[in-house]
């Protein structure tokens, strides 16, 4: 901070003397004047010149008398002692630390160290002198203290100890490290504290500007919050009894992407509760970074003022305090080097604390245990996020663009409200299908930039609109099993058939049914040329599911569930044994699908709870079916011969259909019949063309 000259004018006089009394105890009692009086005149004129030394200022040659100065300046210092003893500080100073005072509970020692502190921040002639004592250890700045503000040394030392009070609400603390000079040595809150206690009155929160500032209302409610009930069912009433009952020690970390709502939840919470929330500042008043030394000061100071308020303190990007150590060859982090005061911290705080993070990672355990709950914030599932698509992308964006871009299951909330803001801003320059291909734009390229797949217009896995289990033939009613799973939330599934038939849109129609994410492995996804790769890929499989209690559906599950007992080679058994040891300890919902039922593993089938076969389209299916897309397309029905014609086809699946429509964006299909002529050709590539022998009845869906 740039220390400026004092001046003094009007109702500078109390300072004047509080500061003059104080440069004549450090020139004359503590030695500083072996540097202030020189050979041949002073090492400072404008410090002369305030003292009332000024007429030895510039003499004639070889008059300058260093003997008769020193002598002067005792007599100076001995009239301050007896005129100056009860100087007090400036009147905005003075009340600003008796605020403190009743608020944080400081001492008199507490109070006299911080308006010191203050006012040599402040005070560039009472620095300068200061800096005359030379460098000096933690031990020597009680000492100093003591002397320049008149105080047993024994009351100083133990206010600036780490358990003093001046150190744990973070106003004042002494700096460690090695031997600096007096000013550096003091620490104060913030860059800005200083000018704030000399400036500023009113109520003490000001003081903690650029460090812990009030937070606003949110614009989410708790129902948007539906995804993580089981949690908030926790968070809530623990929160209402703590603040009821007082008590401390009250933490809770809350992990999750950037995006997911973390920030907006602790405004939620808090206008729940009917309380106050402040937030620990990650920037000052210029936009700089805050280290997390800081910000820790911060946070006690917060602590102390506010512990007898309703309140709520949240402290965001805490890897700013747990992992900014981290690193190869780093030193350690901050929470390290204060590992005790941070287990303290975490055990004793006063106001309930949100502590929120990006992650997880590098949280040490010792840490994790001390709070009262970890949990994640998930990005909300599907059906969430297209809500909150329709109402923040409303009127610029049609009910199909949000069902398509919901399908992203790593969009975060706050990426949808980002590209809205700028699309609306910009809204009357574009028409309609422009504001929606902007929005997919800036969706799109912020996800990619986050390490996410973008957006895609033709996901190969996405349900058609009219998804229905009812046009798969299977020999298990689909629907049922669906309602079943949404009970239990576990269950291992091994679907089985031909390709196309529809297993994976039934995996991912499921999830969508269960509110859960899907999570879908192919065979290259897993398989590996190197030797054990294999299975720590299935186990990270199935972990990652668990983790983020996903649907884990994995694809051509047959590439590593062969029966082991023709198995020549050893990794052969291994991947088996490890598929096995997974699903048994895998709680969720698992889907295996496979074209190829023969050859498993028959260890692997007992532990499938239901094996579903799922066939070749049933006549009356597939003539619903047909139904639905020529509605889709605008076609005017099939007469009775199309009908006939597709009702033949004996190989016909729900992918066909799929493969017709893919077609049809470069080569439309102008009828019906070029549709069943599209259906025709790819079940000839099967051999299903061939008429059926005898009368056909028309069986129905």
């Amino acid at each position: 901070m740039a220390k400026r000259l004092t001046r003094y004018s009007n109702n500078q006089f109390q300072i004047e003397q509080l500061v003059r009394l104080w440069m004549l105890r450090i020139l004359v009692v503590l030695g500083g004047h072996r540097e202030f009086v020189q050979t041949r005149g002073f090492h400072n004129d404008a410090l002369a010149e305030i003292l009332g030394l000024g007429h030895w200022i510039d003499p004639s040659p070889n008059e300058f008398d260093v003997k008769a100065v020193l002598v002067e300046l005792r007599a100076l210092h001995q009239e301050s002692e007896k005129r100056w003893r009860n100087a007090k500080p400036p009147t905005c100073l003075s009340l600003n630390v008796s605020r403190l005072s009743v608020l944080v509970g400081l001492s008199e020692t507490d109070c006299r160290i911080l308006e010191f502190a203050v006012l040599i921040k402040n005070e560039r002639l009472l620095d300068d002198t200061a800096d005359w004592i030379g460098q000096l250890s933690s031990s020597k700045v009680s000492h100093a203290l003591s002397v320049i503000l008149d105080l047993p040394e024994g009351n100083v030392r133990a206010a600036l100890s780490t358990n003093g009070i001046l150190a744990r609400s973070g106003l004042v603390s002494v700096d460690r490290s090695g031997i600096h000079r007096l000013c550096e040595k003091l620490d104060l809150l913030s860059e800005t504290f200083a000018d704030l206690m000399t400036s500023s009155e009113g109520d003490p929160i000001t003081l903690l500007r650029g460090t812990v500032s009030a937070v606003g209302a949110g614009h989410l409610a708790i129902g948007d919050y539906g995804h993580i009930q089981h949690s908030l069912d926790i968070v809530r009433p623990y929160l209402v009894h703590s603040m009821n009952t007082g008590r401390t020690g009250v933490n809770f970390y809350i992990h999750g992407a950037p995006g997911t709502g973390k920030s907006q939840l602790a405004r939620t919470l808090a206008a729940e509760l009917g309380c106050e929330l402040f937030e620990v500042s990650s920037e000052d008043g210029d936009g700089d970074p805050v280290d997390g030394e800081r910000r820790l000061r911060a946070f006690r100071a917060a602590q102390s003022f506010f512990a007898k308020r309703r309140a709520l303190i949240v402290f965001d990007e805490v890897e700013d305090v747990f992992n900014d150590g981290d690193g190869f060859l780093a030193p350690k982090s901050t929470a390290q080097k204060r590992k005790a005061w941070i287990n303290r911290m975490l055990e004793e705080n006063a106001v309930p604390t949100l502590w929120l993070s990006n992650s997880i990672h590098g949280l040490d355990r010792a840490f994790i245990r001390r709070f009262d709950m970890v949990f994640e914030l998930p990005v909300p599932p599907k059906a969430r996020r297209q809500q909150i698509i329709q109402t923040t992308c409303h009127g610029l964006l049609d009910e199909r663009g949000a069902a398509r871009i919901a399908e992203v299951e790593s969009l975060a909330p706050a990426v949808v409200a980002k590209a809205a803001s700028v699309v609306r801003a910009i809204s009357d320059q574009f028409d309609p299908d422009a504001r929606a291909k902007a929005l997919e734009q800036l969706i799109g390229s912020t996800l990619a930039a986050q390490g996410h797949a973008g957006l895609k217009r033709h996901d190969p896995n996405r349900l058609p609109e009219f998804y229905d289990p009812a046009f798969i033939h299977a020999d298990a009613d689909l629907g049922e099993l669906a309602e079943g799973l949404v009970r239990s939330r576990t269950g291992r599934l091994c679907l089985y058939g031909p390709p196309g038939t529809g297993k994976t849109a039934y995996g991912r129609w499921l999830a969508e049914r269960l509110a859960m994410p899907l999570l879908i492995k192919r065979a290259s996804d897993l398989l590996s040329p190197y030797l054990g790769e294999c299975e720590i890929k299935i186990a990270r499989a199935f972990r990652e599911a668990e983790q983020d209690n996903a649907l884990l559906l994995i694809d051509e599950v047959d590439s590593f569930l062969q029966d082991r007992q023709g198995a020549t080679r050893s990794w052969e058994v291994t991947q088996v044994n490890e598929m096995l040891t997974q699903m048994e300890s895998f709680a969720g919902v698992l889907i295996a699908s496979t074209n190829l039922m023969n050859g498993l593993d028959q260890a692997a089938l007992r532990r499938f709870d239901l094996k579903v076969k799922f066939d070749f389209l049933k006549p009356g299916q597939a003539l619903a079916l047909l139904h639905k897309y020529c509605a889709q397309l605008g076609l005017a029905m099939p007469d009775a011969a199309g009908e006939l014609a597709l009702q033949r086809l004996q190989k016909l699946t729900p992918g066909d259909f799929a493969a017709a429509m893919r077609q049809h964006r470069f080569r439309p299909l102008k009828t019906a019949q070029e549709l069943i002529e599209a259906l025709q050709a790819e079940c000839a590539i099967k051999g299903g063309s061939q008429p059926q022998i005898g009368f056909f009845h028309g069986a129905s869906v």
